[in-house]
């Protein structure tokens, strides 16, 4: 089995890209139960990684929207 990289370092493009294979391998089946509990656990750490950096993404939009609100308010 090839070495994954640690889910805290990926992008959100590539915990994603890695989300959908884990979801493929699963519905596919034909594993054993430890890789298959192992797989799943990979796949809730990419979901959460998704969220999270989804998450930062809006926090930074509203506060640039917040931002460009209060600036066009001292006029």
């Amino acid at each position: 089995m090839t070495e994954r990289p640690a889910v805290e370092t990926l992008d959100y493009e590539r915990a994603r890209d890695e989300l959908v294979e884990v979801v493929r391998a699963l519905e596919v089946g034909g594993l054993g139960l430890d890789e298959s509990v192992a797989l799943w656990e990979r796949g809730e750490a990419l979901a959460r990684r998704c969220d999270d950096q989804l998450a930062g993404a809006r926090t930074r939009i509203e506060d640039r929207l917040a931002e460009a609100g209060s600036e066009s308010g001292d006029d």
